[in-house]
């Protein structure tokens, strides 16, 4: 289990985000490791520094770093300490055998970084030269298949995949991994 002395009886999680799917991914993936504990999980606003629609692999990944950062200092800066902090940054890339889109997640726990990153999702080549050409993927998305607002629901994993992936169950996913180091402390801390 992470470093406490004893299991709380509450657990804190500040997400890089106000997006209900990054917020309820992140309750959801914590949540299992301590189905016993009431799980106190808030999004704030924190800046990525990337672009909006980040376009490779160290983008997307700098920028959930860079969010995690930022609520990690932020709690400080306010006086509101969490055991975790937590971001999630979605992107795209041009990998060898299609473009595709992804996500990696950032946790901090004690001061110490985890990085995960979830599976890849085949995009298509029209979809892709959009993002290409400056457009954000929710608002491709919605554009392609006559929604609205789908990044705040199913996201294009939902739409791509008929419902049988989500955004969330992807970052949930994702985040369970990025777990590992904290559950397994002492195989990590060597």
């Amino acid at each position: 289990m992470p470093t406490f002395t004893a299991i709380p009886q509450t657990l804190t999680i500040i997400v890089g985000s106000t997006n209900p799917v990054k917020i309820n991914a992140a309750k959801q993936a914590i949540g299992q490791y301590f189905p016993d504990v009431h799980i106190d999980c808030t999004g704030v606003h924190a800046p990525s520094l990337v672009a909006d629609q980040p376009m490779t692999e160290a983008e997307t990944k700098l920028g959930a770093i860079n969010r995690a950062q930022f609520c990690q200092a932020n709690a400080k800066v306010v006086d509101q300490h969490a055991d975790f902090y937590v971001a999630m940054e979605g992107g795209v890339d041009q990998f060898d055998h299609s473009p595709a889109t992804f996500a990696y997640m950032a946790i901090i726990h004690n001061g110490t970084l985890s990085v995960g990153r979830s599976a890849n999702l085949p995009l298509p080549q029209s979809i892709f030269n959009a993002l290409q050409a400056g457009e954000e993927l929710g608002k491709v998305m919605d554009r392609v298949f006559n929604t609205h607002n789908i990044k705040q629901k199913g996201g294009a994993i939902g739409l791509l995949t008929r419902g049988l992936a989500t955004r969330e169950s992807i970052y949930t996913q994702a985040l369970v991994l990025a777990m590992a180091p904290f559950i397994n402390a002492e195989l990590f801390n060597d």
